[in-house]
């Protein structure tokens, strides 16, 4: 029997429960702007994540048909028609641009005749500066495309790392804001302290929603590309053999 007068007053506090819209309007700016920032954050990571995912997919991909067909072909100047139809992956491109320096660079060391100037002929002698360009324009071209298969993946690391801490700055900003309250109403109680704290708590659950897949995507994109640099590194070397041995004495 002396319970039941307590009824009534624990209802409502579980029934209200939070309003969210209603919790961001009387946020103040610096708490809706905080809110806003991370969910934007969270949108732009998203959109990253997506096109990031299709654009590794199909480098991936591409990749391996390339390889395939490069390690088959008799004729550099098939290879080379190939590659264009992939230009999503990074080791086709990687072949182009070789591929137009050893042309230069046989074009210069022997004068091309009708038959032979779409394609370098094997047997021709170079100079070793030959040899250099042809590496040098490799290494450009392993350098820019590896600069766009990272394009934007640090964005994702950046809010991985810096989205939980605005969160929780918002946090302990609507702490300030409660407890000030709190003061100016002189009651403390569980009832009267609940509430604005865990309103304030919201700003580090979206921070925390937007960081951590955010961390997650950049650690996968970041393995997946550390194998086609490898990959890139190994056709470099792969293709620089096969020009000495063909095209260099």
């Amino acid at each position: 029997m002396p319970l039941s007068p307590l009824l009534p007053h624990s209802a409502p506090l579980g029934a209200a429960g939070l309003d969210y819209f209603d919790i961001v309007l009387n946020s103040g700016p610096i708490g809706i702007g905080v809110l806003l920032l991370l969910v934007g954050a969270s949108i732009a990571s998203w959109a990253i994540i997506a096109i990031k995912y299709f654009h590794l997919r199909d480098a991936h991909r591409q990749t391996v048909r390339f390889l395939d067909f490069f390690w088959q072909s008799k004729r550099l100047e098939d290879v080379y028609a190939e590659a264009e139809k992939l230009s999503t992956s990074p080791i086709s491109q990687l072949f182009r641009a070789g591929y137009v320096e050893l042309t230069k660079v046989t074009s210069n060391s022997a004068a091309p005749t009708k038959a032979d100037q779409s394609a370098p002929a094997p047997g021709k002698v170079a100079d070793t500066a030959g040899l250099e360009n042809i590496e040098r324009a490799l290494r450009r071209a392993s350098v820019s495309e590896l600069t766009y298969l990272e394009s934007k993946v640090s964005f994702l690391a950046t809010v991985g790392s810096a989205a939980p801490f605005v969160g929780l700055f918002g946090t302990v900003w609507g702490i300030m804001g409660a407890f000030q309250d709190i003061y100016l109403q002189g009651n403390a109680n569980l009832a009267t302290v609940a509430k604005p704290i865990s309103e304030a708590l919201i700003a580090t659950a979206v921070g925390l929603f937007a960081a951590i897949p955010a961390v997650v995507a950049y650690n996968f994109f970041l393995s997946k590309i550390k194998v086609l640099e490898g990959e890139m590194e190994s056709f470099s070397s792969d293709f620089l053999n096969i020009v000495k041995r063909h095209f260099f004495r």
